[in-house]
């Protein structure tokens, strides 16, 4: 049953049909997202929990800022090397047994984190996490596909990813506590029990993963034969009107390229959020981690009501560029205000990191209505993985650099005023996209 729009009333037979559909869709939803989305919650709280552990450890081994930013960065070269790969091979063998080897995997070398003790230790388990990592993201973009029309996607690609802000309304008072509670606990500092008991989680998932997740639409015992037909039918009409479908194209298509560089200046901005909001939440005047962590959820949450917001708004129009470029300006608006709040201005300062991280977050979730847009099959397994690792250099790029000009200057302005012009520079390189391609 085709979901697109009718320019005349619809017959009461089609918007029974039409009702049919939805519910059908609601119950693949109810099904697959939640399990989905707790996954992408254990994964990003594991991936930038350093940003918390940071209060403590820094001090603890004696590491400066550019040794933080160059450890925090270097997961994204693990991540790189490892994410096509990675992605091809789910698409090979099935999303239930990769994305649960993934979660295993990470779990135990984000536990091992707690074992740091030298600059090396900290470089390599961070690479290692990011090899572990790799293929999360992707893979789960690339399933959704399996599963729902690209009329569809926006909302739900925005339901998944707000497991990012929600790992911040989760992981920021979780991480505070540990901090505050934990440390000496069993001759254990607080930092080394935050890695250890926020790996617990993804370690679970994973073998969760093994019994409730399945391959695709033919597998899935909870669906009637009937269900089953009309989904396939719809993805299969959806991939009909995309002009890229071997695993070639993915790696060929200009515009795959394209995205990769506007996805770099976004993931800039993410990043500065992810591993730098407690750091500048503290530099307003905040020195309590326990309290530090509690105001973390404040921009998190304001972001995951936005990115369902402007999902459903962008599916509901079907328009894509500016749902996600008109976001990006605003982040940009909100890291320029975080700096000009200054410090000592606790209230002014949580309302501009609110305003950034919402725009940052809402910005990249309906980003990857984009390459879903003009890629289907083999190609999206590989062209959405080139993307995201193409993109996530930035992760490397981003807290090193930052880390590296707060060491120079002592101060975060410049470095915040980068993130700014990133996000500024990504938004507005969205909008040269041709729109017939993309808004669908």
């Amino acid at each position: 049953m085709s979901t697109s729009r009718h320019a005349f009333p619809a017959s009461p037979e089609f918007e029974r049909a039409d009702r049919s559909e939805s519910a059908l869709y609601a119950k693949v939803t109810w099904r697959l997202i939640p399990l989905l989305f707790l996954c992408y919650v254990a994964a990003y709280l594991d991936r930038v929990n350093v940003g918390f552990a940071k209060l403590q450890m820094l001090k603890d081994l004696g590491f400066s800022e550019t040794v933080y930013g160059l450890g925090a960065g270097i997961f994204f070269i693990g991540y790189f090397i490892f994410e096509v790969p990675s992605n091809i091979i789910l698409h090979k063998v099935g999303a239930r047994l990769w994305i649960a080897r993934v979660m295993i995997t990470w779990a135990i070398i984000s536990a091992a984190m707690m074992f740091v003790q030298t600059p090396t230790t900290f470089y390599i388990l961070r690479f290692l996490l990011g090899l572990a990592e790799a293929g999360l993201f992707p893979g789960v973009i690339l399933y959704l596909t399996y599963w729902y029309p690209s009329a569809r996607r926006g909302k739900i690609i925005a339901m998944f990813m707000t497991g990012i802000p929600i790992s911040g309304v989760i992981g920021g008072p979780l991480s505070g506590w540990i901090l505050h509670a934990m440390s000496g606990a069993h001759g254990f500092a607080g930092w080394q029990w935050l890695f250890l008991l926020e790996a617990i989680p993804s370690l679970v998932l994973g073998f969760v993963i093994i019994f409730l997740l399945d391959k695709g639409i033919e597998q899935a015992k909870w669906l009637t034969a009937d269900e089953k037909k009309v989904l396939a039918a719809n993805v299969a009409a959806d991939a009909d009107g995309v002009a890229s479908h071997s695993f070639k194209d993915g790696f060929t298509n200009p515009m795959v390229w394209a995205l990769s560089v506007i996805y770099l200046f976004f993931i800039m901005g993410l990043y500065g959020v992810g591993f730098w909001l407690p750091t500048l939440i503290k530099g307003s005047g905040v020195k309590d981690p326990l309290m530090i962590g509690f105001l973390t959820t404040l921009p998190y949450a304001a972001a995951a009501i936005s990115m369902i917001v402007v999902g459903r708004s962008s599916d509901a129009r079907r328009e894509r560029r500016w749902h996600v470029a008109v976001p990006g300006l605003i982040g940009t608006a909100g890291w320029i205000a975080a700096v000009m709040a200054g410090s000592g201005n606790v209230t002014l300062a949580m309302i501009a990191l609110t305003v950034a991280t919402m725009g940052v977050m809402t910005t990249l979730c309906q980003f990857w209505c984009l390459p879903t847009a003009i890629l289907a099959g083999a190609a999206a397994a590989t062209g959405v993985a080139v993307v995201n690792s193409f993109g996530n250099l930035a992760g490397f790029i981003s807290p090193y650099v930052i880390g590296w000009i707060i060491d120079k200057t002592h101060s975060t302005d410049l470095g915040v005023y980068t993130l700014a012009a990133c996000l500024a520079i990504g938004g507005l390189l969205v909008l040269l996209l041709p729109k017939r391609l993309v808004n669908r």
